[in-house]
């Protein structure tokens, strides 16, 4: 009797991203002839699942190698108005944003909030709906706001995008990915700073 064994192989150049690496993955995997669909289908969403959670993790912390001073210069900011204003402000345009609070507490400073659970895009989606595995997707913020003054407060904001992984043959994986965009923190201040400046107008 012969035996029959069948290698997966890739050969991703040194400078392929996750995502590309993973998509040769899975075509190495969907091009196999021999062999059970099934067994096939269930490889390729695991072996999709692990690129889509180490890739992911890699491709968030290969361009930051910020500081921890760094990373909080872009995350807080100071506003000359009180605590409670500040507080107010902040948790009315996660509101808007279309985020669910979980919790607010002005004693402490903290709120923390999510976004309505969506489904993967683009590329993940593509790589994920190949292998048969579902992706919903959320971005939870947390706030901390703090009195520096009976005037003065600083707010300090960290996002973080959550996503789940399921297949079919009840393959799961979770991952947290901190948002370290300068930019999505910049517009969430400028947005927070309108709000405090309509709400100081109205005093």
């Amino acid at each position: 009797m012969k035996t029959m064994t069948t290698f997966i192989k890739t050969n991703p150049g040194p400078n392929s991203s996750a995502s590309e690496v993973a998509a040769n993955r899975v075509a190495t995997c969907f091009g196999m002839n021999h062999g059970g669909g099934i067994f096939r289908r269930v490889l390729c969403g695991l072996m999709v699942g692990s690129a889509l959670f180490t890739g992911g993790c890699a491709m968030n912390d290969a361009p930051q190698n910020k500081t921890s001073l760094e990373i909080q210069a872009y995350q807080s900011r100071s506003f000359e108005v009180d605590k409670k204003t500040a507080f107010n402000s902040a948790m009315s345009v996660f509101q808007d944003l279309g985020y669910i609070v979980n919790s607010a507490n002005l004693d402490t400073g903290f709120i923390t909030a999510e976004s309505p659970t969506k489904g993967a895009k683009g590329n993940e989606a593509f790589l994920s709906f190949l292998a048969g595995m579902r992706v919903e997707g959320r971005t939870a913020v947390t706030a901390f706001i703090e009195e520096l003054s009976s005037k003065s407060a600083k707010i300090r904001l960290n996002f973080v995008e959550r996503k789940k992984f399921s297949g079919d043959y009840g393959q799961q994986a979770n991952r947290d990915d901190p948002i370290q965009d300068p930019k999505i923190y910049q517009s969430a201040f400028e947005k927070i700073s309108d709000a405090i400046f309509i709400r100081s107008a109205q005093k």
